[in-house]
């Protein structure tokens, strides 16, 4: 296993880390979530707390100041703790949907938005002893551990720093109305979540730094795995320049096969051929139906002489309409004239116009 990581030198590429995320694995900060309930819990009693305690202590008024009222047949026993479960979930409720909403807030911005069906299916592989044991005994489990005292014993330090000056009169609180003890433990409990909240703040920036270079570190690929991949993105090169001579051959035939039909071949004479093809009848200009140079070139003028296509040298017209135009293509307009010298040659020769 040392070896592989040793050997994982290489970024990993965005498909790799495409595929990761249709599997469910990416980047997550855990202490984030944490981050964002504290934070929650914090806004919550300092602005919905002094409501949400006079809701809890008027619905538990009357078994604090007149639990002899209370009936204690069954049917009235349920309504009334029926009605306490509603006026409970009432005042409770809007807390409970903003600290769900944090903590979906707090996983989809970290990662967006991840859809992953592979990481719901069942693996027997979950249900190995071999592999429980395995996860316990992890570096990666040994580190999220000493994370956790070191962040248990952060919180528990400042906790309890700012506890004991505000808890001095500890010793007096009973003898306070419920109201003001009410308000006296709104008080602590603000200031402790304020500073929890600052310090899971810290923590949390750190530990998103360690999840994204730990998460980065699991994904990094071997040199031969990036080759694998452009391989497979790419297709096997070998495979590739077959497909291409396949295609040129290819193309090289049905080149071939047009040059019979050309009118006139224009050539270097060695290096440069090119085949016109022109029907003063249906064609506005003549078309270039093929080219070549050297082997190819050869081949054209040979083809065109099997077939009593006529050669004409003409070099630096050969060359102009080898660069310039396209198989298939119409010759442009500023060879024209030449052009239209070489045709009407070919055409006098062949008795299609009178003699010059």
């Amino acid at each position: 296993m040392a070896e592989d990581d040793a050997s994982k030198t290489e970024e990993p590429t965005s498909k790799k880390l495409s595929k990761g995320r249709e599997e469910g694995n990416v980047a997550m900060s855990t202490e984030i979530k944490s981050w964002m309930i504290l934070m929650g819990s914090a806004f919550s009693v300092a602005v919905f707390a002094p409501w949400m305690m006079r809701g809890v202590s008027h619905v538990g008024s009357t078994f604090i100041f007149e639990p002899h009222l209370i009936p204690m047949d069954f049917p009235h026993l349920r309504l009334m703790f029926s009605d306490v479960f509603i006026r409970l979930g009432i005042l409770l409720g809007p807390l409970m949907a903003l600290l769900f909403f944090l903590a979906i807030f707090a996983s989809v911005g970290q990662t967006g938005f991840v859809y992953s069906p592979k990481k719901l299916k069942p693996k027997l592989s979950k249900f190995s002893p071999k592999s429980g044991i395995k996860k316990i005994i992890s570096v990666k489990s040994f580190i999220e551990f000493v994370k956790g005292i070191f962040k248990l014993s952060i919180v528990t330090a400042v906790a309890f720093g700012l506890a004991v000056p505000l808890l001095k009169d500890l010793e007096l609180i009973p003898g306070f109305e419920l109201v003001h003890t009410l308000d006296r433990m709104h008080d602590v409990v603000l200031v402790l979540l304020s500073a929890t909240v600052a310090v899971m703040a810290a923590i949390a920036a750190l530990d998103f730094m360690y999840q994204r270079y730990s998460f980065i570190k699991q994904m990094k690929m071997t040199k031969q795995e990036v080759k694998d991949e452009h391989k497979q993105s790419e297709g096997d090169p070998i495979v590739k320049s077959r497909i291409r001579r396949l295609r040129h051959e290819r193309a090289m035939q049905r080149m071939m096969a047009a040059v019979p039909q050309a009118d006139v071949v224009i050539t270097n004479p060695t290096h440069y051929a090119v085949a016109l093809e022109y029907k003063m009848e249906t064609m506005p200009s003549p078309k270039l139906i093929a080219k070549g140079i050297d082997e190819v070139a050869h081949r054209i003028r040979d083809v065109a002489e099997e077939n009593d296509v006529p050669v004409v040298e003409n070099p630096p017209l050969a060359r102009a309409l080898y660069s310039a135009v396209e198989l298939d293509e119409e010759i442009p307009a500023e060879h024209y004239k030449a052009v239209a010298e070489v045709i009407g040659y070919v055409m006098r020769l062949k008795g299609q116009l009178p003699p010059q």
